[in-house]
C-alpha cells in the first residue's frame, strides 16, 4: 500500500515539475517577446526566476498574464497573416490565356521551339 502512494506522489511531483517547466519557458519566451519592457527589467525577472522560481513565476503570471495573452495572440495573428500571404503568393495562378501568351512571347523571341510551345499550350489548356 505504501508503495502505491509513493508512486502516486512521484507522478504528482513529476507532473508539477513538468507544468512548472512549461510555465517557466512560456514566461521566458514572453519576456523576450515583450518589446515594451526594458532590458534591465527583463534581467531582474530572470534573476528572480533563478533564485525564487515558484514565487516569481506565480507573481509574473498574475501581474503580466493579460499582456502575455495579448502578445501570444498578436504573434499568432502575425504568423497567420504571413502564412496566408505566402500561400497567396505561391498559389497565385494565371489564366490559361496568360500562360499561352507567355509561351507565345517565348516562341516569338526564339527561346523555345514550336514543340515546346505546343507542350506548354497543351498543359495550360489541359
Amino acid at each position: 500500500m505504501s508503495n502505491f502512494w509513493s508512486t502516486v506522489w512521484l507522478f504528482f511531483w513529476c507532473f508539477a515539475f513538468v507544468a512548472y517547466l512549461f510555465a517557466l519557458f512560456a514566461i521566458i519566451g514572453d519576456l523576450f517577446r515583450d518589446h515594451k519592457l526594458n532590458g534591465w527589467w527583463k534581467a531582474v525577472w530572470i534573476i528572480f526566476l533563478i533564485f525564487v522560481p515558484f514565487l516569481t513565476a506565480l507573481v509574473y503570471l498574475i501581474a503580466r498574464g493579460r499582456g502575455m495573452a495579448e502578445r501570444n495572440m498578436k504573434e499568432a495573428v502575425d504568423t497567420q497573416a504571413a502564412v496566408d500571404a505566402h500561400i497567396r503568393e505561391v498559389t497565385s495562378t494565371s489564366s490559361p490565356a496568360d500562360e499561352i501568351a507567355k509561351a507565345q512571347a517565348l516562341l516569338d523571341s526564339g527561346a523555345i521551339s514550336q514543340d515546346e510551345f505546343a507542350h506548354l499550350k497543351a498543359r495550360a489548356l489541359g
